[in-house]
């Protein structure tokens, strides 16, 4: 079903100006709301789709966008995908405190300290504090209450008084035809009491910036991107609100040696040629304790071992991966005169079909059996 076209859906011209658009918009929201028209879908729709179109309307760039392109346009700005909540972000400044007369509104803005701002920090831990577990120590820069004032923001002494624009309510109310018109008060922006005389500390904001030492504990297995939340660590709220909280977003630094996969880890390790073929052992380095591997004759470079249980532990305290080692030839870069003259002994010894492909024309195929097991075959 296609989109009805914006204008007609507030009933207004394509050259309406800001104030037009907005008084006609709150009609609308007032006739629709869902708490006037408890139950009924078409007055729901209606009152999403008109805020939709105001909230393209009302922006000066997503309105030419829309007006050069269509629905198109704005695509990307959450109108194609419906309503867009966020235009709730100020259906005060529209509707008022119509909530006297609703349920709704300016009601809910009233009083009550402010909720302080979350924050976050970036913390980079290395690979091997990932699998232990760590502890860190953060700087962290935040608004905090002012001790001189206690966050009122008045001189010590003095307090904060009532709003002589909106007697305390933090909301001034005018007539506008039929109805009682609320605003947020403009003196004392909601707050419903102004400071005559500032605190000398914070100038009459009730808070100052500080740094604050704080100590995380990390727990082990973490990965990249999780987050640990300290909550009541983040800005304090105005006028002695509750503080906010700090998220901390981890970031496990690459290892020079190991690869992650989850818990598990991943590592190559060069081996010799005579190890491949006669068998031996050799170290496996972990995130603990080096480990021993034993590498059976006739490897194949590129063979895959698995170290149960040496990888990471789960976050969730349950068990831990494992580590995965995959073999490879070692092939030196300089070789002694006596090195060489027995590489070129050996190769004299090896009939130079074994290294035939393993699949030959009448074959249907591949033989699958170890390298030196089909030389064995070739020397009889």
């Amino acid at each position: 079903m296609s989109k009805r076209d914006y204008y007609d859906v507030l009933g207004v011209s394509r050259d309406v100006d800001d104030q037009e658009l907005k008084s006609t918009y709150r009609k609308l929201a007032l006739k629709y709301h869902p708490d006037r028209n408890p139950g009924d879908k078409t007055a729901e729709e209606r009152f999403k789709e008109a805020a939709e179109a105001y909230a393209v309307l009302a922006d000066a760039d997503k309105r030419a966008r829309y007006n050069q392109f269509g629905h198109a346009g704005v695509s990307g700005a959450g109108a194609s995908q419906g309503f867009d909540p966020s235009i709730f972000a100020d259906f005060n400044d529209i509707v008022g405190g119509l909530g006297d007369m609703f349920g709704f509104g300016g009601g809910r803005r009233r009083g009550g300290p402010t909720r302080g701002t979350d924050l976050r920090y970036d913390l980079d831990i290395s690979l091997e504090d990932a699998a232990a577990g760590t502890e860190a120590t953060l700087q962290i820069p935040r608004e905090e209450s002012c001790d001189a004032c206690g966050g009122s923001g008045a001189a010590r002494g003095s307090a904060p008084q009532t709003c002589p624009q909106c007697e305390g309510r933090g909301q001034v109310r005018y007539q506008q035809g039929f109805f009682t018109v609320a605003r947020t008060c403009g003196q004392c922006r909601g707050a419903g009491k102004v400071i005559t005389n500032p605190c000398d500390t914070c100038g009459g904001h009730g808070r100052v910036a500080r740094q604050r030492k704080l100590t995380v504990k990390v727990p082990a297995g973490v990965d990249t991107g999780q987050r640990l939340r300290l909550q009541s660590e983040g800005e304090h709220g105005p006028r002695g609100g509750p503080a906010g909280d700090l998220y901390v977003v981890l970031h496990v630094q690459n290892h020079p040696v190991f690869h992650r996969d989850g818990s598990d880890l991943l590592c190559v390790i060069p081996v010799t040629y005579p190890t491949l073929v006669l068998g031996g052992t050799i170290t496996v380095p972990t995130l603990g304790d080096d480990e021993t591997l034993h590498i059976p004759k006739g490897t194949s470079s590129d063979t895959r071992f698995r170290l149960r249980h040496k990888g990471l532990p789960h976050v969730t305290g349950r068990g831990c991966g494992d580590l995965f080692v995959d073999v490879k030839v070692a092939v030196p870069t300089s070789v002694s005169q006596e090195q060489k003259s027995l590489i070129e002994e050996l190769d004299k010894t090896m009939p130079q079909r074994a290294f035939e492909p393993n699949v030959r024309p009448d074959d249907t195929e591949a033989d699958t059996r170890p390298f030196f097991e089909r030389v064995k075959d070739i020397f009889g």
